[in-house]
């Protein structure tokens, strides 16, 4: 009587087993990574003359309006570099309204130095790109992993996944008083996709 030969004779649980393995490993080979592109995010509303107030508030803890109403009183210098009589109204003026909210001398100069900037020559304040990338499977985003949150975006920046133009992607963007995650991307989700052909 012949022998089985376990070897050349696999069992119908082997060939179960290998073939399991086999769509496991053609899953995981679809699976890949995308880089993802991030542009703009420095906007600033026209009222507020380039200054990044939504920064500026949320580091000094208070709402965007209540910056804007502070500011209101301050009359900044036409070529950017008050006299010290200017520089000494002005703070007097935004401490007048900020000091009923909790906001120091201190906090104020540490903040206003952190996000001073010469748009004119070309300068942008303070700021750290986000990085990203999406997982991709089957021409499909599966996933979006923000791999560094970055800094310093006052309105959410344009993102776009590489080789997917019919992807659309939403960023959320957090503020706080910490100045080195004051404006980073919280999260990306897809708003709209269609399947890669």
């Amino acid at each position: 009587m012949a022998l089985s030969n376990p070897i050349c004779c696999p069992t119908v649980a082997a060939w179960s087993a290998l073939a399991l393995l086999v769509m496991g490993a053609v899953g995981h080979a679809a699976e890949t990574k995308m880089p993802i592109t991030f542009s703009g995010g420095h906007d600033t509303d026209q009222k507020d003359g380039g200054r990044p107030v939504v920064l500026i508030a949320a580091a000094l803890g208070v709402k965007t309006e209540v910056f804007r109403e502070a500011f209101s009183a301050v009359t900044p210098a036409k070529n950017g570099q008050p006299t010290g009589e200017q520089a000494r109204q002005n703070k007097a003026a935004l401490m007048k309204v900020l000091q009923t909210y909790g906001v120091t001398n201190d906090q104020l100069d540490e903040v206003s130095d952190y996000y001073r900037y010469r748009p004119q020559v070309g300068q942008m304040w303070k700021n750290k790109p986000a990085k990203a990338h999406a997982v991709v499977m089957d021409g499909k985003v599966k996933e979006i992993i923000v791999t560094d949150p970055g800094a310093g975006y006052s309105t959410p920046p344009k993102v776009t996944v590489q080789g997917m133009d019919g992807v659309e992607l939403q960023v959320t963007l957090s503020f706080g008083k910490d100045l080195r995650t004051n404006g980073s991307v919280s999260g990306i989700e897809v708003a709209k996709a269609k399947p890669v052909k």
